[in-house]
């Protein structure tokens, strides 16, 4: 009989790898499925090959599985890089964020990224990149506007001819 094939193998196991990582159930899944190898006779590195992860993990899961049971191999809790910002201070920019940068001391018109870290700064000696200062934003619930520019000399009225919504006076009439 002829084997089968899997055409493009190498990016289709890449592509089955994200997806075993992308579920917490399917990663328990791969896990049990890496002990219960290591059970049927396998060394590490045998089932690291097949599974791709590395021979120390297998170790770990093995190890883990052995001390605590079917409970080690779920995934725990992440703690993650602890906030350099706390609550409070959040609730401080929040509100900043709410009046004009010059009213706060700061200089331009409207928030952007670049403002907000150096208000960050100021304030509290925290040095965040404006990507990071554009997530915060949207995490607060603020979305970035920037000003129309006016040019000078224009004619109003050609200029409100020309928009794609022109302004209502009043209620519509539905």
């Amino acid at each position: 009989m002829k084997p089968l094939t899997v055409a493009d193998a190498p990016t289709i196991v890449l592509g089955l790898q994200d997806e075993i990582r992308r579920s917490e159930e399917s990663r328990y899944d791969h896990r049990l499925h890496g002990v219960l190898l290591i059970a049927q006779g396998m060394t590490c590195p045998q089932v690291s090959r097949l599974l791709g992860d590395a021979p120390r993990t297998i170790e770990y899961w093995v190890r883990r599985f052995e001390e605590k049971g079917l409970s080690g191999l779920v995934e725990g809790d992440r703690s993650g890089r602890p906030r350099r910002l706390n609550d409070g201070q959040l609730e401080k920019i929040s509100s900043a964020l709410r009046q004009t940068p010059e009213s706060v001391g700061m200089t331009g018109v409207v928030w952007d990224g670049k403002g907000l870290s150096a208000f960050v700064k100021g304030q509290y000696g925290v040095e965040l990149k404006v990507r990071q200062c554009q997530y915060m934003f949207k995490s607060l619930g603020f979305r970035l506007r920037k000003p129309r520019p006016l040019i000078a000399r224009a004619d109003p009225g050609l200029q409100e001819a020309y928009k794609k919504t022109p302004k209502t006076h009043g209620r519509s009439a539905s």
